[in-house]
């Protein structure tokens, strides 16, 4: 079994002169060098839209594409991990993601994750690419995810996402009080340092994040958040990118700042939220079988809950 890796990254000013291998083991160490190597030497990687050899210079700004498939351990095997399901058929599986599940296998996360799961609860997954995953959320997010049970119902589904069809709404609780909603029409690529982390760059991808406010509390609110397109981190990118970082996100909100005005039971339920306040509470597509228009809410799981009544209790 193999897993899809694509990588879109510019190469910095600060690596000109470097062999190609080299840059990118800097630039991805997520990777292992001879990792890399190997898709440079197989044509995987592009340089500007051309294949180049490993030990070739890069000068910076160089645009880099890797569309590569990475085989998974041997040892990736089904695991009995409890589901909630919101629906299933013959075709696809609705799933409500509990936060702390990773999606998909990757360097040291080859079991417990979602594929896991699906290996052991769908009997034809094997034979379903990436056992039927089609999209992802966060390890720290919940909320719906489809998951195909067939080859037929997978392409299906990968279209309608290419296509933009699959309709995807998410809570998200911030820190900011916005005077409305608004759209986010900005590109998210690699971060040009931290190549762990997201960021609004020129050369990333376009990405469009839809929002509203559903409620505003004294230097927080609720936001009700619209995929339009599906990049790496895109909400969380682009709210903390216009201020409104989501409460709990270390990556992206940096360490806790108390916000004014509120009192310590308060400042003690923020600092202590254990994960992105993010929440998947609506999916809408059309069945890939029947092509009947169907749609999913998932409730507020209880720990997001419990930060809206403490942020409704400091009002």
């Amino acid at each position: 079994m193999t897993m899809r890796v694509e990588e879109r990254l510019e190469i910095p000013e600060r690596l000109a002169g470097r062999r190609l291998d080299q840059a990118l083991a800097e630039l991805l160490p997520e990777w292992s060098r001879s990792r890399l190597t190997q898709w440079i030497r197989q044509g995987s990687v592009r340089v500007d839209g051309r294949v180049m050899k490993p030990r070739e210079k890069v000068w910076g700004g160089e645009q880099v594409v890797i569309e590569a498939e990475q085989e998974l351990p041997q040892s990736f095997e089904p695991e009995a991990i409890p589901l909630r399901i919101v629906y299933q058929d013959e075709a696809i599986l609705v799933i409500d993601k509990p936060a702390g599940l990773v999606v998909h296998p990757a360097a040291g996360n080859w079991s417990g994750t979602l594929q896991n799961a699906l290996l052991h609860h769908l009997p034809g997954a094997r034979e379903v690419p990436r056992a039927g995953i089609v999209h992802r959320l966060d390890k720290e997010t919940s909320g719906l995810m489809v998951v195909a049970c067939t080859p037929q119902a997978h392409q299906a589904l990968v279209e309608q996402l290419q296509a933009r069809s699959v309709g995807r709404e998410y809570h998200a609780i911030v820190t900011g009080v916005p005077t409305g909603g608004g759209t986010i029409d900005a590109p998210v690529g690699r971060h040009p340092v931290d190549r762990k982390r997201m960021a609004v760059v020129a050369s990333g991808r376009r990405a469009v994040t839809h929002y509203r406010v559903e409620r505003r509390f004294r230097a927080h609110a609720h936001l009700r958040v619209r995929l339009e397109t599906g990049r790496t981190h895109q909400i969380r990118v682009h709210l903390a990118h216009i201020r409104l970082p989501i409460v709990g996100d270390p990556v992206y909100g940096g360490r806790f700042r108390r916000p004014a005005r509120i009192d310590d039971a308060l400042a003690e339920v923020l600092r202590t939220f254990p994960r992105q306040a993010l929440h998947a509470g609506r999916l809408v597509l059309r069945h890939p079988v029947s092509g009947e228009e169907m749609a999913w809410e998932a409730p507020l799981p209880d720990d997001m809950r419990r930060l809206l009544a403490a942020l409704e209790a400091a009002e």
